[in-house]
């Protein structure tokens, strides 16, 4: 028997994704059938291929209850804060800030001298 007659490879294609794990494939097409019998040779190929790691951007959670107040009376300030659930990697996003400040105001303070008058004067 005659073996049948196939061209060369073609070159191997890009990789199906542009970053991690893909497939490549290649080619070759039949120039003319076996004489007896039917030609199983393989016409195309695939394999794996693995391009760098894809960037994993930074993931956070909501953003929890702003805390009380963190003085009583006057000036202070209230915090509220997000825990990172995914930290970036290869080149992704960076993390933004985690905890957030902000300024709060209770009622005004009470002290010094002038104290006792307000407490007569509320007395009577």
């Amino acid at each position: 028997t005659i073996p049948c007659l196939l061209s060369l490879w073609s070159e191997w294609s890009d990789c199906s994704v542009t970053c991690g794990k893909g497939m490549r494939t290649r080619q070759r097409m039949l120039k003319s059938a076996a004489e007896l019998g039917d030609c199983n040779e393989e016409l195309e190929q695939a394999e794996k291929c693995m391009l760098p790691e894809c960037p994993i951007d930074c993931e956070l959670t909501e953003w929890s209850q702003w805390s009380e107040c963190n003085t009583s009376c006057g000036k202070g300030h209230m915090i509220r804060t997000r825990m990172i659930k995914i930290e970036p990697q290869f080149g992704g996003t960076a993390c933004p800030e985690t905890v957030q400040r902000t300024k709060c105001r209770v009622r005004k303070c009470l002290r010094g001298p002038g104290m006792e008058k307000r407490r007569w004067k509320e007395a009577r």
